[in-house]
């Protein structure tokens, strides 16, 4: 992790601001808004991407796709120009908490791969860059976005060191075991083999 250069103040007001923004619940605000009916009600009721394109609607879920990961590269860019890279990622990690237990869903959110991956292009692009590569081979191989998560998350501390940046191992790390309990019960689906594909309604 980088030093902590930042004043433990305005520390608490970047991570108050990073959840403020991970919490913004795109997933549903888009499908209510395109009448894609109550994303609640659909799939497995997460606001994600992934269940938004069990609406049958590829555009909704790629722009939560990008809104979602969006919001995390957002919290994280704007706290290291204005703060540093401490703050920064400590945005990051709470926009993705944010997105994961929003307090305007009674703390009931998304799983966070989006964010996930958007904090990790904007704090260390070639790190993200390779989660993201190590999603795409993943999904491809078993067609199933959980699966593809979870690999890219748990390889990410290993692209840090690879890839030159050791400051951003403990970040990876975190974010490893949230993205881990967070699918918790996919993992389960997973090894029962009833885990649904990507594109399944």
């Amino acid at each position: 992790m980088p030093p902590i250069e930042t004043g433990s103040t305005l520390l608490i007001v970047w991570a108050v601001i990073g959840y403020l923004l991970g919490s913004i619940p795109f997933g549903l605000l888009l499908t209510r808004a395109m009448n894609l009916g109550n994303l609640r009600e659909i799939g497995s009721g997460n606001i994600g991407a992934t269940n938004v394109l069990r609406t049958g609607s590829k555009g909704a879920a790629a722009a939560t796709l990008l809104l979602d990961g969006g919001k995390g590269a957002l919290a994280a860019l704007l706290a290291r120009y204005l703060t540093g890279e401490d703050a920064a990622q400590l945005a990051g990690v709470m926009a993705f908490f944010g997105h994961c237990y929003p307090v305007w869903l009674k703390f009931k959110g998304g799983k966070g791969v989006a964010t996930f991956l958007g904090l990790l292009l904007a704090l260390a692009w070639p790190v993200g860059v390779a989660c993201c590569l190590t999603w795409l081979v993943a999904a491809a191989l078993k067609r199933m976005s959980s699966f593809a998560a979870i690999t890219a998350a748990a390889l990410s501390s290993i692209w840090a060191f690879v890839l030159g940046r050791p400051d951003a191992f403990l970040l990876c790390v975190i974010l490893t075991l949230m993205i881990y309990w967070r699918h918790r019960d996919n993992i389960a689906r997973i090894k029962a083999g009833t885990e649904p594909r990507i594109g399944q309604k």
